[in-house]
C-alpha cells in the first residue's frame, strides 16, 4: 500500500480558493493512479478528481468541472487539488486515495483534510 498525508485543508469565504496537497511514499507510485473524495456531513463519500502518476491523464466530478484542477509533481511524490471559486456546497472532509491500476478500487486513504467554505 501507499501512505498517504494531506494538507491544506481550512476556511474561506465562498469566492475564495484553497490548494490541497497529498504526499505519497511507499510502492512504485507511477503504477497508480490518485484521486480526491469527499464527504459532507451526513452524505456518502464521493468522488472528486483523479490523476494518473504517469501520464497525468486526469478526470473530474461535473460538480468540480471547471473550478477544480488536480495535478502531480512526481519529483516531491505530490498530488495537488487546486480549487477555486469554492462554493459552501463544497464543505467536506476531503481525502486523496490511490488506486493499484488494473485493481479497480483505492486501497490506500489519508486522514482526510477539513474544507469550510462561508456564505
Amino acid at each position: 500500500q501507499v501512505q498517504l498525508i494531506e494538507s491544506g485543508g481550512g476556511l474561506v469565504q465562498a469566492g475564495g480558493s484553497l490548494r490541497l496537497s497529498c504526499a505519497a511514499s511507499g510502492r512504485a507510485l507511477s503504477s497508480y493512479a490518485m484521486g480526491w473524495f469527499r464527504q459532507a456531513p451526513g452524505k456518502e463519500r464521493e468522488f472528486v478528481a483523479a490523476i494518473l502518476w504517469s501520464g497525468g491523464k486526469t478526470w473530474y466530478a461535473d460538480p468540480v468541472k471547471g473550478r477544480f484542477s488536480i495535478s502531480r509533481d512526481n519529483a516531491e511524490n505530490t498530488v495537488y487539488l487546486q480549487m477555486n471559486s469554492l462554493k459552501p456546497e463544497d464543505t467536506a472532509v476531503y481525502y486523496c486515495a490511490a488506486q493499484p491500476l488494473g485493481s479497480g478500487r483505492y486501497d490506500s486513504w489519508g486522514q482526510g483534510t477539513q474544507v469550510t467554505v462561508s456564505s
